[in-house]
């Protein structure tokens, strides 16, 4: 089976499961697309006991697809540049200190607090798993989702200023999570003895800092391109190019290639690019154009996230190792964020509610799967990966089923 039929069987599963979710459903794709997938994966193994070619069909698809390999380096440029597109950039410049010491602090503290109480409680389930280990847990769990979360917020009616507040951290925690990881995981590879502090500043300095700069540079190439000609088709296929070209060069540098995307998102974005770069018919067929690149793939990226449960050792011990670390996370997650709302509330006029809204709506999606899935077996792979996935189903069910009805509550008790 090669990867075209692999691809034209999940973009029909994809179909299917989407069209199921609007005509029946009517549920948030993303939350709607997961759960059906896992239904029909538990349905598979149900068959499976009188005749399992389908379960078969099924694990041979997972098998053949790298997921960490397919959403790090391939689908989260494209979904974060997409998601950057349309943000709302005014509201992200009033909001940017916030924003950034969320996404940076925030996402540190939350690494260490989940890493240390992780720790402690495996210990408690007589599982010996070394600090540095839980530790890169706590890095991958820690960055929130922005592909999972924005269309649920929008369905809610956030408050523009909570809605910016959460996406923008979400668009570039994504970034700073990564590289908080890679690092991290470069240490647990190489030994504390084997990597100086000074190198680890570098490694953070390097991709943080680069990728930023690499976006700001393709965007500012972007924008000049698109203002120089007037050709809707053309423009389209320069904003695909920059993403695609982008990401090659963000790698090859070893700079983040996420952070590369989220800035040369808003940078293509923003208001006065758009005025001055792209007439009203290009900024349609520009805004169409990623808008149904964005549905596609967060329709594959949820499907597959589904499907994932077929390579996971489900032991009973690891499980509710899991249900143990879904609190875990939140509260270390509510943590993180206190102090820094604290200090920018007043400033800043926020909304009431702020932290408990950004801590429930702060959803864990693909990308911490496709970083445990990157772990070795010395790095106790399985346990996180379980644990890792339970967090994530409860995260995007059990909390974006209930944000909206959050949001609601917490601004109705505003007014």
């Amino acid at each position: 089976m090669d990867y075209f039929i692999i691809a034209a069987i999940l973009v029909f599963i994809s179909a299917i499961f989407g069209y199921i979710n609007v005509r029946f459903l009517k549920l948030p794709n993303t939350i709607g697309l997961m759960l059906i997938t896992i239904v029909f994966t538990l349905a598979v193994f149900g068959i499976s006991y009188f005749d399992d070619t389908l379960l078969n069909v099924e694990r041979y698809i997972i098998s053949q697809i790298d997921f960490k390999t397919v959403l790090l380096d391939v689908m989260l440029s494209f979904l974060l540049f997409a998601g950057a597109l349309h943000t709302n950039f005014e509201q992200l410049k009033v909001q940017r200190w916030p924003i950034l010491v969320f996404s940076t602090l925030g996402v540190l503290v939350s690494t260490f607090l989940v890493g240390t109480i992780m720790f402690y409680v495996l210990q408690a389930f007589s599982l010996q798993v070394d600090f540095i280990y839980c530790l890169l847990f706590g890095s991958l769990i820690s960055p929130t989702d922005p592909i999972a979360v924005l269309g649920i917020l929008k369905q809610a009616g956030a408050p523009k200023k909570l809605e910016t507040k959460i996406v923008g951290e979400s668009l570039f925690n994504d970034g700073v999570g990564v590289v908080v990881f890679l690092t991290i995981f470069q240490i647990a590879s190489s030994g504390m003895d084997a990597i100086t502090p000074l190198e680890i500043a570098e490694l953070f300095g390097v991709e943080v800092i680069g990728g930023v700069v690499l976006g700001l540079v393709i965007g500012w190439i972007t924008y000049r391109l698109m203002r120089s000609i007037d050709d809707y088709d053309i423009e389209v296929i320069i904003t695909l190019a920059a993403v695609m070209m982008g990401t090659v060069v963000a790698q090859k540098f070893h700079l983040s290639a996420p952070l590369a995307m989220v800035t040369a998102g808003l940078v293509v974005g923003n208001d006065t690019v758009r005025n001055s770069a792209m007439s009203k018919t290009t900024e349609t067929y520009v805004d169409k154009f990623w808008e149904l690149l964005d549905i596609l793939l967060n329709t594959l990226l949820f499907v597959l996230i589904g499907m994932e449960m077929l390579v996971i050792s489900f032991e009973f011990n690891y499980v509710v190792a899991g249900l143990v670390a879904i609190p875990i996370v939140l509260a270390c997650r509510y943590l993180s964020l206190l102090l820094p709302i604290k200090f920018f509330e007043e400033k800043l006029d926020f909304v009431p509610g702020t932290n408990l809204v950004m801590t429930w709506g702060g959803l864990r999606g693909g990308i911490s799967i496709a970083l445990a899935l990157g772990l070795t077996q010395d790095m106790h792979r399985d346990l996180f990966l379980v644990i890792t996935y339970v967090v994530v189903v409860f995260s995007i069910i059990g909390q974006g089923l209930t944000v909206g009805k959050l949001v609601k509550k917490v601004t109705a008790d505003a007014t």
